[in-house]
């Protein structure tokens, strides 16, 4: 059994929690949050300590993994931290907005050896990691073509944009992951980002639209497609197009029925709403892949590098974006 602290007891730290707790080969030991009442709500409903400070998780020689579920400009310090007191660590993304400050992070704990898994958790998604695989597999042939669809049903609040760094960071970031999953390495990038949804997102300083053209060493290209908002739900997917075919992963939903009748022909429930509902079986095998590997003294992966190098592509769209310039890159 792995022995967890839960660092941050909001939304996505609580659900993260709930998985930890109900892993057969993982056992919760506490958590905390800088609210003191989340922590400690967190803590009631799992049966589990609530810590009184990060230290105090920290000094827990019970304690083997760390997981990080807080505000993005305490991840490196709190990686920093866990690693300094020999804690694995799961970090949900980015590293940090500031690549520097990631690279930093890295030279001062590096020498430590840790095992670090940054939460790109849609490669855990059935489906998308079934496109990987059959990938790899060579059932398409040589890999042509990429396409990562990837819109929000709505605005994140006014507040949140103001400080989540830009939707190249932000939002594009799993997606500049999933092209490097599906398709090696990025050499080029070229970004156009709009104002289309919402105005008080122009005037935060960011854009709510954008279309990003990639290629890969290998000389695939890679297109992705976002936006904040999709009146229909949480739209994810993904097409990959080969030398011998195609292969694609769609939406996921309630169920599979289909209805038939004088007015539609095979209506299907609408898309799932969110993050957490769609990706629900990927955040379990994130979880899963990660307590397995430290249970056999293994690498998790997405590692660190992988975090950098998403956010090394993040930043290369958004020069893109401004200059009207292709970003070359290695």
């Amino acid at each position: 059994m792995v022995a967890f602290a839960v660092l941050g007891c909001g939304r996505i730290g609580r659900m993260h929690a709930r998985n930890l707790a109900r892993h057969p080969k993982a056992r919760l030991v506490t958590v905390y949050d800088i609210a003191g009442a989340a922590a400690e709500a967190a803590a009631s409903e799992l049966g589990v300590r609530a810590a009184s400070s990060v230290e105090d998780a920290l000094r827990d020689p019970a304690v083997e993994a760390v997981l990080i579920a807080t505000s993005t400009d305490t991840h490196v310090p709190l990686i920093t931290a866990a690693a300094q007191a020999g804690k694995a660590v799961l970090c949900e993304k980015p590293i940090d907005l500031d690549i520097a400050r990631a690279e930093a992070c890295w030279k001062e704990i590096g020498g430590l050896n840790p095992t670090v898994m940054l939460g790109f958790n849609r490669r855990f998604d059935p489906s998308f990691k079934a496109v990987h695989d059959r990938i790899a597999a060579g059932e398409i042939g040589a890999l042509e073509q990429v396409i990562i669809t990837s819109r929000d049903p709505g605005p994140p609040p006014d507040a949140y944009i103001r400080v989540s760094g830009g939707l190249f960071r932000d939002m594009t970031i799993h997606d500049f992951d999933m092209a490097r999953y599906l398709a090696g390495d990025i050499v080029e990038v070229h970004a156009f980002g709009a104002n289309l949804v919402e105005p008080s997102i122009k005037e935060a300083g960011d854009i709510d639209a954008a279309m990003v053209t990639l290629r890969a060493k290998s000389g695939a290209l890679v297109h992705i497609n976002n936006s904040r908002r999709a009146t229909y739900g949480y739209d994810q997917r993904v097409e990959a197009f080969g030398a011998k075919g195609m292969l694609q992963a769609g939406n996921r939903r309630a169920t599979t029925v289909e209805s038939w009748n004088g007015t539609a022909t095979a209506a299907q429930d609408p898309v799932l709403l969110f993050f957490i509902e769609r990706y629900q079986d990927a955040y379990a095998a994130e979880i899963d892949h990660f307590v397995t590997a430290l249970a056999e003294r293994r690498a998790p992966s997405p590692g660190f590098a992988d975090g950098v190098e998403a956010l090394r592509l993040a930043n290369a769209a958004l020069e893109s974006a401004q200059s009207g310039r292709t970003v070359r890159l290695g």
